[in-house]
């Protein structure tokens, strides 16, 4: 003996406002958790620190609104996904400024006008020393 079968009734919230419940996961708040994570680990590279953590900043920053506007859960993963997309941003950024002022210093180009006149891998060596001596000076 088989149950009928009754039509599907709507969830009563549903039915009363007109709005379809939440979703039960925010998928914003997920992919700017993981981008954020990945931006923090790989700073020191432009692509890893400024496009991961630029994506994470945006993601982190769409599923808070989601999440605020009661459409999705996980507002705090979405807001640590913000804040380590700009963390991985910020610290990027450093890393991309301090190289582009060594490679713009005078004993950079001493460096390579030193590289260009050795001869032999002793002399390369002996080039790389002093060049490691006058950054940490």
């Amino acid at each position: 003996m088989s149950m009928p079968s009754y039509p599907q009734q709507p969830n009563a919230d549903q039915a009363q406002y007109g709005a379809p419940e939440p979703a039960r996961s925010n998928g914003f708040a997920v992919t700017a958790l993981v981008l954020g994570l990945l931006a923090c680990l790989f700073f020191w590279t432009v692509v890893g620190g400024l496009l991961l953590g630029l994506l994470a900043l945006v993601f982190g920053i769409l599923g808070a609104l989601r999440a605020r506007q009661g459409r999705a859960p996980r507002k705090g993963m979405a807001i640590a996904g913000a804040v380590l997309g700009a963390l991985g941003l910020i610290g990027s950024a450093i890393v991309l400024i301090v190289g582009i002022s060594v490679v713009n210093s005078g004993s950079f180009q001493d460096f390579e006008d030193c590289m260009q006149s050795a001869n032999s891998s002793a002399e390369e060596d002996r080039c790389a020393e002093d060049f490691g001596d006058s950054l940490f000076k």
